[in-house]
């Protein structure tokens, strides 16, 4: 079991930065891919960034190559979203999520503990 919580998010205006930090705790949390989902009222839970366990693979989304960037510090069990450049449809609630799977996973349903969510808002 894991348990993850999120934090970082907020309003700011198009063109900002905000950081979002997923802190875990529970079984060997520094063992499994971790990633950053987002999702609208209006949308799906959207795949955004993810990582392996060691850090040394990395995967985004192609809306957010060249902005967002993920990455992981497994000796304080937190896994970083730095988001630059943002814009008005990086509006969402975004997720951290833990996947066994053995590589960065873009696909929500392969994760097996998520976060409560937190919530960005990029006015305009």
């Amino acid at each position: 079991q894991v348990q993850l919580v999120e934090s970082g998010g907020g309003l700011v205006q198009v063109g900002g930065s905000l950081r979002l930090a997923c802190e875990a705790s529970g079984r060997a949390p520094s063992s499994y891919t971790m990633g950053w989902f987002r999702q609208t009222p209006e949308k799906e839970r959207d795949f955004v960034a993810a990582i392996g366990w060691s850090g040394g693979r990395a995967v985004s989304a192609d809306s957010v190559k060249g902005r967002f960037t993920i990455s992981r510090d497994n000796a304080k069990n937190t896994v970083t979203l730095q988001m630059n450049r943002l814009r008005p449809e990086d509006t969402a609630v975004y997720y951290c999520a833990a996947s066994y799977s053995p590589f960065p996973d873009t696909v929500a349903v392969n994760y097996k503990y998520w976060g409560q969510g937190t919530q960005v808002t990029v006015s305009s």
